[in-house]
């Protein structure tokens, strides 16, 4: 088995884990509840604090499997004992972002703003910004998954550009920077 695939979860306290029927694994914890099906060829077993994923046989289809249900248990149980944040920073003159509950406006430089709707299971914060810095965006959420994909989402209204780097970027990101134009000397 692969060496992922071989580690077992452990459930930190706090965590509990329970195998319901149709092979769905489903972990609660203070941050809330996850369900995640695995595959019916794969045995999971629950055995006090730990989690374990075996394979049937040594076909291709089988070796790939195992490590991944335990990559997605492991995000599961981390983000209902600890959570999962995403901080985007909003690099450019004007441009900024507010947060009303769960329905979030940009102003990135249009002639409009930019409304989104996050998913329930999303909480946005946005901290005052201070003279010299840049507006910042946090995303939390205990589903690894969704809150990666709003902040892709978020990021799509105005990627960074390679010239200023202007845009939406991650807190800590390497933007890849171009040299701009030069007056030919004569």
């Amino acid at each position: 088995m692969s060496r992922i695939g071989k580690l077992p979860v452990n459930l930190p306290a706090g965590v509990s884990a329970e195998l319901q029927p149709g092979n769905v694994v489903k972990v609660k914890g203070p941050k809330g509840e996850m369900f995640q099906k695995v595959d019916p060829d794969i045995t999971v077993t629950i055995e006090g604090s730990e989690i374990k994923f075996t394979r049937p046989t040594d076909l291709p289809r089988h070796r790939s499997m195992p490590g991944l249900y335990r990559a997605l248990a492991h995000n599961m149980v981390v983000g209902v004992s600890a959570g999962f944040e995403i901080k985007q920073e909003f690099v450019g003159v004007g441009y900024k972002v507010a947060a009303q509950g769960q329905l979030l406006t940009f102003s990135l430089g249009y002639s409009h703003e930019i409304q989104l709707l996050l998913p329930s299971e999303v909480k946005a914060e946005v901290p005052e910004v201070k003279k010299g810095e840049n507006p910042l965006l946090i995303l939390r959420s205990c589903d690894k998954q969704l809150v990666g994909q709003v902040a892709a989402k978020i990021r799509t209204f105005r990627k960074p550009e390679p010239y200023k780097g202007k845009g939406i970027k991650f807190v800590g990101e390497q933007l890849r920077r171009k040299a701009g134009k030069t007056a030919a000397a004569k």
